[in-house]
């Protein structure tokens, strides 16, 4: 019988398929529909989010212990300068790394139906776009080296250059993976990146290459991860096109990319005036104290957006449960960085003996003020989820720039006065300034509102006090002032974990996080309760 005929009975089944695979058909092939699908997502988007939390969470502690590993054998393989020389170029990309995303990889992951066309559109600009940046660098590099006054540099900027052009090739596959919560996949992947990336930069090292084992470092983790996003995404791009509709994900994340370039910015303009003003040896220490306590929590916060901006996206429709999530997220997140940081703070000397080695000492009173860098900034960065699952981009590029001048104006005045003067006004004025005026503005408008916040800041506050008077009593009154830096550490570890779990549990909602999380870390139940 033929479907046209006037005595065939419509099939609602049959012409649902059909209209699907029509869909399917205008947005790219059959693959690429699978990969654009969210709707499976919702139903248990909580469990999903556990998991993932659970995944990335303990993939970032492997990568924190690589790292780890990493800078101590590589502190100890090569001179402070080395690691300057690195830094005076790695600032610079770090600042012009959201010119080459342009915020498009966070439009792909919020935005609920993407077509085919839509991230095709995407993908061809940010591979422009980073093809254009590494050019521009590469071009640039002669005039950098002598900024710095550094010869050297010429050829490390333009090696470097090419990290740009691995990333335009992988943005939009990288989004996808992560809009899709498949985050076994992409904790692998990165991972596995980074342990490669920091076993060739030793064995480059201990063979002579100095500086170029850290160039092949920062080269080597971008080039695996293209490859790899490439092998477990199977959307392909089509030809380029500009599709229609796509100029309201191009201002959203235009709108990202700014406030990300001034952070950046804002960020990286004192290892950039130090390099100028003191020389590679001084940003060497400076660096490695960064990269000490700066670069754990980064490895915290890339996963922890990983599963929130999805997560958070999913549920602005329904307000109690976005602002239980975040409430939850925050709270978890501040209990993990802020008494650790404490403890980083107060045992600072100790800590940079023993990572480092007693070449390395003049870093400490750097490593103890970043400490309390690293107290604020998981928090400060959190609340930015706010602005971005909301759709508020441009309440988040004032808040970006407001903050990225505070920044530059604290840095000026510091700069003439050393590197670790620096560290010590970027810290005090975090905690006093800048960040009581980010949670306000973020909280200001949305289902989240300022005391949200602050009741989900209090209990970790108080327990990085208790953190630091215990360990700062501990050296005072009980261990000998001569006691060895080992020794040291191994009797402030247990005492300052006593004095956290004290203060944690003496609050039922804290008390309850600590044991979520405890469930988390034996890949147990939910990230962040039943969203």
């Amino acid at each position: 019988m033929s479907l046209s005929s006037p005595d065939a009975k419509p099939c609602p089944d049959l012409e649902r398929a059909a209209s699907a695979a029509l869909r399917a058909r205008a947005s790219g092939t059959p693959a690429d529909h699978h990969e654009l699908r969210t709707d499976h997502l919702l139903t248990d988007i909580g469990q999903r989010s556990a998991r993932g939390g659970a995944i990335m969470f303990s993939a970032q502690a492997l990568k924190v212990l690589a790292q780890f590993g990493a800078v101590v054998v590589l502190v100890r393989l090569l001179p402070p300068a080395a690691f300057g020389l690195i830094a005076m170029t790695a600032a610079l990309y770090a600042v012009l790394d959201p010119l080459r995303d342009l915020g498009l990889s966070a439009a792909t992951i919020q935005k609920p139906d993407l077509a085919h066309a839509e991230i095709s559109t995407l993908f061809w600009v940010n591979l422009a776009a980073g093809t254009l940046l590494a050019a521009a660098l590469f071009l640039a590099a002669p005039l950098i080296a002598a900024f710095y006054h550094q010869p050297e540099l010429t050829a490390i900027t333009r090696w470097v250059a090419l990290g740009f052009v691995f990333n335009g090739l992988c943005s939009q596959h990288w989004a996808l993976l992560r809009r899709q919560m498949r985050f076994t996949a992409v904790a692998t992947l990165e991972t596995s990146a980074e342990i490669v990336s920091f076993a060739l930069a030793i064995a480059l090292a201990l063979s002579g290459a100095g500086y170029w084992a850290l160039v092949a470092q920062r080269l080597v983790s971008p080039g695996l991860i293209t490859a790899g996003c490439w092998i477990l995404c199977r959307w392909r791009p089509s030809r380029p096109a500009f599709a229609p509709g796509v100029g309201s994900l191009l201002r959203f994340g235009g709108s990202l990319a700014g406030t990300s370039l001034m952070a950046m910015f804002s960020r990286s303009v004192d290892q950039m005036a130090i390099g100028w003003f003191w020389g590679p040896s001084i940003l060497g220490l400076y660096d490695r104290a960064t990269k000490l306590l700066i670069s754990p929590l980064n490895n915290i916060m890339l996963p922890l957006y990983s599963i929130a901006m999805p997560t958070l996206s999913r549920l602005t429709l329904d307000e109690q449960r976005y602002r239980r999530a975040f409430g939850e997220i925050l709270e978890k997140l501040a209990m993990i960085t802020m008494p650790a940081a404490a403890g980083v703070l107060a045992t600072s000397y100790w800590t940079t003996e023993i990572l480092f080695g007693h070449k390395w000492i003049a870093a400490a009173p750097l490593v103890a003020w970043f400490a309390l860098i690293a107290a604020a900034q998981p928090v400060m960065d959190a609340c930015a989820l706010l602005f971005m699952t909301q759709m508020r981009a441009a309440e988040l590029v004032r808040a970006g720039a407001i903050d990225a001048t505070l920044r530059m104006i604290v840095i000026a005045c510091a700069i003439p006065f050393g590197a670790t003067t620096v560290a010590a006004t970027l810290a005090l004025s975090g905690l006093a300034i800048r960040a009581p005026l980010m949670f306000w503005l973020a909280a200001r408008r949305g289902p989240v509102d300022l005391a949200d916040v602050y009741r989900a800041l209090l209990p970790s506050i108080l327990a990085a006090c208790g953190v630091a008077g215990a360990i700062f009593a501990l050296r005072a009154f009980v261990l000998p002032h001569d006691i060895a830096a080992e020794s040291g550490l191994l009797a402030a570890v247990p005492t300052g974990i006593v004095a956290a779990a004290a203060v944690f549990g003496l609050v039922p909602r804290s008390r309850h996080a600590l044991i979520r999380i405890f469930r988390i870390c034996s890949g147990g139940k939910l990230l962040w309760g039943s969203v």
